[in-house]
This record gives structure tokens, C-alpha cells and sequence, in this order.
């Protein structure tokens, strides 16, 4: 039999296969997708959290999220969600991990995909401000370096914001995510302006780390790591001496940013 007349076989075999094939014979699963936006914000970790009106956990706080459809791929589910939950496009997502403990949702058997997206203040004050039933919430971790598990949130009066699902550990993951990356990749430029100071710099990673820096050395390891060069400008209008401008060397697509 020819290569050509083999392969029309087994087409016709797998069409066959295809027509015949029962999907109820294994159980269905639910995938979500759930999407932490994360700024830093006067010296805090912030998140945007909306509270749940339905049962499960209704009256808890949770990370924007939603079902994956049919029709679509995980990645673009994540983006839905962000448009239609979170008010917001076109901001940088990274998948970080998927949860699938059996008993993460009293529903049923739902396993989500958990992804992250990092945006500067600005726009995040103009997307929480679009947000109905939405806190944006302080992020306080217990635990120092990369080694912790969940992590708690609190509303501007300083009550804490009970978490629904497992969300207190997905949002424990990201902030281990974000410090194991601090020394090597450009996270910053996501929290931070297009041009930036090192002070500026300075206070991202102070707060993602939850600890202070040496200024000198701070300085000298941004410097030769590669990472950022220098504008040739300064800051304007403010109150001492004009800082220096600076810009990461290589930035991801934002969406025009």
C-alpha cells in the first residue's frame, strides 16, 4: 500500500473513531482561570479583589476569575477575564501555576489556571476606578525570601479581607514568584513609569521583598547588571535635587506602553 492511500486509511479510521467516540465515558472537570493584578502603591503590595455575590463563599473576596469556554484557549480566557472583571486590556499576563487540589471548590471538581499581570499605579487607580463590589487590598506576607505559603489582605481601614477559595495561596505563590525574579528579570518596568529614578527602583524591590537596601549598593548592582541605562535626563518639578532618569534596557510588549 502507498504512503498516500495508507494515510486516506487512517484518516478514514480516526474519522470513524471520532464519530464513535463516547466522551462520557470519563468525567469533565472545570478549568478557570483566576488573574492577580498587582501594583505597587505608597511602599505596599496592593491587589484589586471583588466580592463574591453567589454562593460558593459568597460574601469573600476573590481574585477576578472565571470559567475557560469552550471555544477558547486558557490564555485567552485569562485575557477575558482581566477586560470584563478587571476593567483593563492589554497588560502583560504570565501564567504562574495551575491549582487542582479536588476539594478547591465545594461545586465541583475545578482546577484553575492562575496567572499574574503587573501595572504601575496610574493605571491601575483608572481600571479600579471601572471596578463594581472592588477593594483594592493591601498584601501583607508573614514570611521573609521565597519559602511561604498564603498570604492575608486588608481593606484601607485595616480590616482583613476574608479570601475566598484558595486565593490566599495563589496570591502566596505570586509573591514568590515576583521575588525569585527580582535579580534577573526587569520586573519593575511593569510597576513602574516608562522613565524612572533609581529611588523609584529602590522602593519596588524593598516592598516586594519586604526588606531595605543599602542605597550604594543598591546602585552599583542595578548599574552592572545590565538591566537599565540611563536617559540622559532628570526629574523636573520637584522639591530637591533632579534625580536621574533612568529605562530598562529591554522591555516586554505591553500593549503599547
Amino acid at each position: 500500500m502507498s504512503a498516500k492511500r495508507q494515510q486516506r486509511s487512517n484518516d478514514r479510521l480516526e474519522l470513524e473513531f471520532l464519530a464513535s467516540y463516547d466522551a462520557s465515558v470519563f468525567p469533565h472537570p472545570s478549568v478557570t482561570v483566576d488573574v492577580a493584578l498587582l501594583t505597587v502603591d505608597a511602599g505596599t503590595l496592593k491587589v484589586p479583589l471583588l466580592k463574591r455575590t453567589e454562593h460558593p463563599d459568597r460574601g469573600k473576596w476573590s481574585l477576578p476569575g472565571g470559567f475557560v469556554q469552550m471555544h477558547e484557549s486558557i490564555d485567552d480566557a485569562a485575557a477575558r477575564v482581566l477586560g470584563s472583571k478587571a476593567g483593563t486590556k492589554e497588560i502583560f499576563l504570565e501564567q504562574l501555576y495551575t491549582f487542582g487540589a479536588p476539594d478547591r471548590d465545594p461545586r465541583t471538581r475545578v482546577i484553575t489556571v492562575a496567572y499574574y499581570a503587573l501595572v504601575d499605579p496610574s493605571r491601575l487607580n483608572l481600571v479600579h476606578s471601572n471596578i463594581n463590589a472592588c477593594r483594592l487590598a493591601e498584601l501583607r506576607v508573614s514570611w521573609q525570601g521565597e519559602f511561604g505559603g498564603a498570604v492575608q489582605a486588608f481593606d484601607e481601614q485595616d480590616n482583613q479581607l476574608p479570601l475566598a477559595f484558595d486565593h490566599d495561596e495563589i496570591l502566596g505563590l505570586v509573591v514568590k514568584r515576583l521575588r525569585g525574579k527580582l535579580n534577573y528579570a526587569p520586573i519593575g518596568f511593569e510597576l513602574l513609569p516608562r522613565k524612572f529614578t533609581l529611588r523609584q527602583l529602590q522602593s519596588i524591590h524593598e516592598t516586594i521583598l519586604d526588606r531595605t537596601h543599602n542605597k550604594d549598593s543598591f546602585r552599583r548592582r542595578m548599574l552592572d547588571s545590565g538591566l537599565i541605562v540611563p536617559t540622559g535626563q532628570r526629574e523636573s518639578d520637584v522639591g530637591h535635587r533632579p534625580a536621574e532618569l533612568y529605562r530598562f534596557k529591554k522591555r516586554r510588549s505591553t500593549g503599547g506602553r
